[in-house]
């Protein structure tokens, strides 16, 4: 009977002992998944609040989109390297399959659009690094500051990025460079690359003008039966008279070449469309004058009438860019519960509110974020890529609401993290980079083709 009992006592203990590890391993797994919908946690002010046009115009402009990440404020800490520890243990035997690609089978979807930033230069090409040495910028708090590194990045070895690219750090001018990057797009089955773009002579903070580079790049992009729209920055004294004529610029100078991008609309015209980043940093009057038939300044119907995308941060933005008279809006921020916009859970009403408008809605997605690179305090809006299942999650959110485009953030923004391209592992004496393990360098561009191919099958649904 004793020895009965004694065996009843190590059975009792060891099935608590195995209880007690399968609730742990529950727990992680819940952690690992809540970055997948962070979109109803708090993450301080939302990105943009105080660059709102009712304040903007009353205070400066913004010239580029890291002036505008610099707002961003908050106080929820994302503990990125403890939960990326959680997520190779817990969610790697989950990670779906993804057929290898065969480029030469790949077909560009036009329905598929993405961000693509030519600034990058190296020595070889541009006779000293461009962007790749991006300084470390400062937190607006003086105090807050006084607490982080400050200088500059030192490539090849040290770079303004978290992930490390396959291609090194390369100059977006070596015609190589961007034959790879064309085959990769279209690896992945995207058909749009929207290219950032500034006027001629005009370029970002950290950069240098990059129009004559355009040509180049419809060339290749043609090579590869891709197209090519335009991603118009805010650049110095951006206004409806300016755009006019940048518009005008851009389709005398590039309209013509067969990798010019034209959308063709409901009514059966083919036209260019053109995204405007921090759109709503200029008051709707003043895009009135542009966008509508009877401003002073109205470019529609004539020869440089365009589909005009502005880009939504706040609720708010939605009437303002009704008012406008643009032709729709996209979401840019490749972070759920960042912004409005940026929110999975709202794409349904903003769908909704674009129908009944006659707008266009092009939600962003992409496949996570994070620029501790070059804003070591900004933690917070970091969203982890969960080994590509926090890039499903978006690409699964914004086919529920049947968008007619879907925009991927991006190509190639190694500053913020949200890029695609081929990474690789590297680890110097004081860095150690992210990378895609426990997948290949091209996971990301595998999972795109696999999302394209789910959107044309779904759209034949839609359009049945």
């Amino acid at each position: 009977w004793i020895l009965n009992y004694d065996i009843m006592a190590r059975f009792r203990r060891r099935t608590c002992i195995i209880l007690l590890l399968f609730i742990l391993f529950i727990c992680s797994i819940m952690m690992a998944l809540k970055t997948l919908r962070p979109d109803r946690a708090g993450f301080g002010d939302p990105f943009g609040l105080g660059l709102l046009p009712e304040l903007q115009q009353r205070t400066v402009i913004l010239e580029n989109k890291q002036n505008s990440l610099n707002r961003v404020q908050g106080d929820t800490v994302t503990r990125v390297n403890n939960l990326h520890s959680i997520t190779v243990n817990t969610m790697k035997a989950s990670m779906p399959s993804v057929n290898k690609l065969d480029e030469e089978l790949s077909s560009p979807n036009y329905n598929f659009h993405i961000f693509y930033y030519s600034w990058f230069g190296n020595p070889q090409f541009d006779g000293k690094y461009i962007h790749w040495n991006h300084p470390l910028l400062p937190h607006w708090d003086p105090k807050i500051a006084n607490n982080y590194p400050k200088g500059r990045h030192n490539p090849p070895e040290d770079i303004g990025a978290n992930f490390y690219p396959e291609l090194g750090s390369y100059s977006s001018k070596d015609p190589s460079v961007i034959e790879a990057h064309m085959k990769q797009m279209l690896s992945a089955s995207t058909g749009v690359i929207v290219l950032s773009w500034y006027p001629p002579g005009m370029a970002d903070e950290n950069g240098e003008p990059t129009d004559d580079l355009v040509p180049v790049i419809l060339d290749y992009a043609h090579k590869y039966n891709l197209k090519v729209t335009f991603h118009i920055e805010p650049y110095k004294d951006r206004d409806d008279r300016s755009m006019y004529h940048n518009v005008k610029y851009i389709i005398d100078k590039y309209g013509g070449h067969p990798a010019f991008y034209r959308h063709k609309t409901s009514t059966g015209k083919l036209l260019p469309l053109f995204y405007v980043y921090d759109s709503y940093v200029t008051l709707p009057e003043i895009w009135a004058n542009l966008l509508t038939a009877s401003g002073s300044q109205s470019i529609r119907n004539t020869p440089y009438d365009a589909l005009f995308i502005a880009l939504l941060v706040e609720e708010r933005h939605k009437h303002d860019i009704h008012r406008s008279g643009f032709d729709g809006m996209y979401t840019y921020f490749a972070t759920n519960g960042f912004s409005y916009g940026s929110s999975h859970h709202n794409w349904a009403s903003l769908k909704a509110f674009c129908d009944s408008n006659n707008l266009m809605f092009i939600p962003s997605v992409g496949p996570g974020y994070i620029d501790t690179s070059i804003r070591p305090w900004n933690n917070h809006n970091t969203r982890n890529r969960v080994n590509g299942k926090y890039y499903e999650t978006a690409f699964s959110a914004a086919l529920l609401v049947r968008p007619e485009i879907i925009s991927i953030t991006s190509f190639n923004e190694w500053h913020e993290g949200t890029q695609i391209e081929k990474a690789v592992p590297k680890r110097t004496g004081q860095m150690v980079y992210l990378d895609y393990k426990p997948h290949k360098p091209n996971v990301y561009l595998e999972l795109t083709q696999k999302w394209s191919e789910k959107y044309r099958k779904e759209q034949e649904q839609w359009l049945m």
